[in-house]
């Protein structure tokens, strides 16, 4: 099967190019003379960071929500994403890793990502505060094991008592340590940076505004080489502005767009549930209903994508941050994000405006 069009790759765009592909693999990338439509293609979208879409969640841990919410967010370009919890009793975080661990091992999602409970009050966001604790070794340990692999990758804040040691567990299982919800000072969070953290959650959000005194947790991030920091470009955890200045500052190699979506992409305005807190959806945005904290989002890795392009963000640089560096992150480079010789086909057309107008994975439309 060959599919021409604008092909975006790591190192730019074939203008006039096709993808080619055998099976479930893509076997070449090229130019050709035939004329194409001047629709692009990209490979298949990468979210790290999801929490559900199309009315379903993955925060309860039920297998059949988790499908549905996967189909959602396929038809709208990502074949590949976590399922990510929110802080939650222990009792759950197991439950979920034995429902989720079939559906990796099935490769309808590429592993699970527990956003908590290992996180600061005094920055949890819509986390539910009854629920934060301190890193257990012992709950990590037997989650991981439990997951057979599935456990791809844990949220914690490093100034929590045993966080560095948590670190170090986690990269010992190959397991990705990220930096969230966290009240940590400069000198923390490179700690934690130095004892295997390699991503920053939602990057700006859940962690107190740099101060040119006191830089904080996002100062840190951005100037660490080997770490990845989370974007959320839905216009309301961060400015254009600040999304440009933070993609221009890292680069695309070291931002990973991502959705934190919640079980309200793609439906009505309304009440729904987060981690058992009620939250509201008004106009795109999710607030906590109690104090009106952000709470995820309604976006999609496509919309994340136009936005990104339209702050300035070159569609190759945009095109990698949602796609390429989500997957290196979670150690799937060699897999999937990148439409080159060798990885599965996963990609996606999109016209003109950047809209979605299909899917495949694994060389299969959708």
């Amino acid at each position: 099967m060959r599919i021409a069009g604008r092909v975006v790759t790591p190192d730019g765009v074939v203008p006039d190019g096709y993808v080619q592909i055998d099976g479930a693999q893509v076997i070449r990338v090229g130019r050709t003379k035939k004329v194409h439509d001047g629709h692009w293609i990209v490979p298949g979208f990468v979210d790290i960071h999801v929490h559900g879409g199309g009315g379903h969640t993955f925060t309860t841990g039920d297998a059949t929500a988790a499908r549905l919410a996967v189909d959602f967010h396929r038809r709208h370009g990502t074949t590949t994403m976590l399922a990510s919890l929110v802080s939650s009793p222990y009792d759950l975080m197991v439950d979920a890793t034995e429902a989720f661990a079939p559906l990796v091992a099935e490769g309808v999602l590429a592993g699970i990502h527990f956003e908590g409970p290992y996180l600061s009050l005094a920055r949890c966001g819509a986390q539910n505060p009854r629920y934060l604790r301190d890193p257990s070794l012992d709950e990590l340990a037997t989650l991981v094991d439990l997951g057979r692999g599935a456990v791809r990758m844990v949220t914690l804040a490093p100034e929590r008592d045993g966080a560095l040691q948590a670190i170090k567990l986690l990269r010992e299982h190959d397991v990705v340590a990220a930096i969230g919800h966290t009240d940590a000072t400069y000198e923390q969070t490179l700690a934690a940076v130095a004892a295997g953290a390699t991503v920053g959650t939602h990057l700006f959000n859940g962690m107190p505004p740099p101060h040119h005194r006191e830089p904080g947790p996002v100062f840190a991030l951005l100037g660490a080489p080997e770490v990845v920091c989370e974007l959320v470009a839905d216009g309301f955890h961060l400015h254009e502005g600040t999304l440009a200045f933070a993609a221009g500052l890292a680069g695309p190699r070291r931002v990973a767009l991502v959705t934190d979506a919640v079980a309200a992409a793609g439906m009505p305005d309304g009440d729904y549930e987060l981690g058992g807190q009620l939250v509201q959806v008004a106009g795109n945005a999710v607030r906590l209903a109690r104090n009106g904290a952000i709470a995820g989002s309604t976006l999609t890795m496509a919309e994340a994508l136009r936005r990104t392009v339209h702050a300035g963000v070159s569609m190759v640089d945009a095109v990698r941050m949602a796609a390429t560096t989500p997957a290196r992150a979670i150690g799937l480079g060699d897999t999937a994000g990148s439409l080159r010789p060798e990885l599965r086909a996963d990609l996606v057309v999109l016209d003109e405006q950047l809209r979605v107008l299909r899917v495949m994975r694994a060389g299969v439309w959708l």
